[in-house]
């Protein structure tokens, strides 16, 4: 059984409730807020066993709340150079777990959008799954072989997250590619599409990052 963490970040999450729909589809996983995210499970009256973060975005009330159901909370300082949600992801990290998924790292801010990103690619250096997921779409990241499992004609689009990523083979989509090569600034893999439910991508060197929207 894959030892899953949540982590809750502090960007838009429209509907909160999503959130327990996926806790219901997940045996038990360990959740930790970042800061100000701690909001999103209040209102879902559902406690993290850790907020982590410098707490420039959570009222004192809130941070009461959680005290009383045992959270831990992890306090750092304000001038850190980290963003709470890399301090969150870097504490899952250590737990080692099989699979992390971030809630909460989009929308809002292009900036804290595209570091959370960014952060995905941490996940890889150490071997672990991590993905961040919305009510849309998931993204994640594949350097050497991923796997996309969705619906077929869910959308798939690909960019590369380093400067070049090369070797690109696409199995089981609409416009298959072997030994493509993508280029930060062309970014030609915007809207491919599933033609099964599984899609295989391999690439033999840079981070491609790989968005599947979840409607057709």
């Amino acid at each position: 059984m894959k030892r899953r963490i949540f982590i809750i970040s502090n960007g838009i999450i429209n509907d909160p409730e999503f959130i327990r729909e996926k806790l219901g589809e997940t045996n038990a996983p360990i959740i930790i807020c970042a800061d100000g995210a701690a909001r999103y499970l209040r209102s879902l009256d559902i406690a993290p066993e850790f907020i982590i973060g410098d707490m420039d975005s959570i009222d004192d009330d809130t941070m009461r709340y959680f005290d009383k159901r045992k959270t831990t909370i992890l306090t750092y300082p304000g001038n850190k150079d980290e963003t709470d949600t890399q301090l969150a992801l870097e504490y899952a990290l250590k737990l080692k777990p099989d699979e992390i998924l971030i809630f909460g790292a989009l929308g809002g801010r292009i900036d804290h959008a595209l570091a959370n990103i960014s952060l995905l690619i941490m996940g890889v250096k150490q071997s672990v799954d991590v993905k961040i997921i919305d009510e849309i779409c998931e993204l994640f990241i594949v350097n050497q072989q991923g796997v996309v499992e969705g619906k077929a004609g869910e959308t798939v689009s690909l960019l590369p997250l380093s400067s070049e990523v090369t070797g690109i083979t696409l199995e089981g989509f609409e416009y298959p590619l072997s030994g493509g090569v993508m280029e930060i600034g062309r970014p030609y893999g915007i809207s491919n599409r599933l033609i099964d439910e599984k899609g295989v991508i391999t690439v033999k060197s840079g981070y491609l990052l790989v968005i599947r929207n979840f409607k057709v």
